[in-house]
Order: C-alpha cells, then structure tokens, then sequence
C-alpha cells in the first residue's frame, strides 16, 4: 500500500510494505507549516548572529534538518520546533566563530514613517532607537532572546517556553529582568540625557 496520509500535528505516511512511517518529511506539511517560518526564522536569526549572510545560512540550515530530520510524531508545535533549532544553530555559529557581539543596529530596519516629523525629530528618534538596540544587544543572552521572541516577534511565553527549551518561571524572569534594565536605562535617559 502506498500512499500518504498527513495531519497537521504528525506527519504518517505508509511505507513499502504498509505499516506506518513516521520519519519521512511530507512535502504539503513542510510547505504549510515549515515554510511560512521562514521570515520569524530570518529574524530572530538575524538579531542573535548580528549578519544577514549567516542568518540566511542558518534558516537554510534549519530547513535542511526539518527535511532531513528523524522522527517526526512527536512536533506538535512546527514553528516552535523551527525556532528551537533555529536558535541551537545560531549559538553554535557563534561559538564557533567566537563571537560574543553582535553587530551594531542597522539604522534601517527602524525607520520612520511619519512625514509630519522634522529631521530634527526624526534623527532623535533614530538615535533612541539605536540606543535601545544597543542596549538590547549588552543583555544577557538569555534575556535578548526571550526579550526579542516575546516583544518584537510577539510569541506567547508557553512557545517561548518550547523555543528555549527552559521552564515558565525562567521565561517570566529573563524577561522581567531585561524590561527592567531598559525600562531604567530610558528612564536615566530621558531624565539626565545619558
């Protein structure tokens, strides 16, 4: 018997002699679920290697292991398990390539889209947002990452939980720790000019 059968939770296909298959990729589902991943992939990828080319090659690389990869059943949550690799790869670039930094902020990823604005105000805007960028960058990793995943790319803290591989309680810290430090670094800003 061969055919396929797919769900959007596992992936079942029947093999040569018809009993179930679970380690083969399935073309719709990675086209449905692996695939719309692509740009939160790039994203987060970008923010922690801080180099477009190495992101570009880390989400290559995550879509690689997703087809390649072995047993299947038990993903209940693609986009999360995307990230999770994702996030591995990217860690593993950088110790690799011993780097610690990222790359400063790219001034036009935040641009802004208000014409009223003069360029006195549009320049201060720049320079706050590339303040906070920095500032970002200087957390701990821990803190960038699930800072990053729940206020810029906007995941709940159970796929936070999931893309980190760590408990609730550590998530809610890491990120209430970062949304301090800078909610005091804008605040020392704002009042003194620092």
């Amino acid at each position: 018997m061969t055919g396929s059968k797919n769900n959007l939770k596992t992936i079942v296909t029947y093999g040569k002699e018809g009993r179930l298959d679970t380690e083969k990729m399935n073309f719709e589902i990675f086209q449905s679920q692996v695939l719309p991943t692509k740009n939160k992939l790039f994203r987060f990828t970008s923010r922690l290697l801080g180099n477009e080319e190495d992101a570009k090659d880390v989400v290559q690389e995550v879509f690689v292991k997703v087809w390649n990869g072995g047993k299947l059943e038990h993903i209940q949550n693609w986009e999360a398990w995307c990230m999770r690799i994702a996030k591995n790869l990217s860690l593993d670039r950088l110790r690799v390539n011993q780097r610690r930094t990222m790359e400063s902020f790219d001034g036009n990823s935040y641009s802004v889209h208000a014409n009223e604005l003069s360029p006195h105000e549009k320049t201060e805007i720049n320079q706050n947002m590339e303040q906070i960028s920095n500032w970002m960058q200087a957390l701990p990793d821990k803190q960038r990452q699930v800072l990053h995943l729940r206020d810029v790319e906007g995941y709940s803290y159970q796929e936070i939980c999931e893309i980190m591989d760590v408990d609730m309680s550590q998530v809610k810290v890491n990120l209430f720790r970062a949304r301090t430090t800078l909610r005091e670094k804008l605040i020392k800003m704002n009042e003194y000019g620092v």
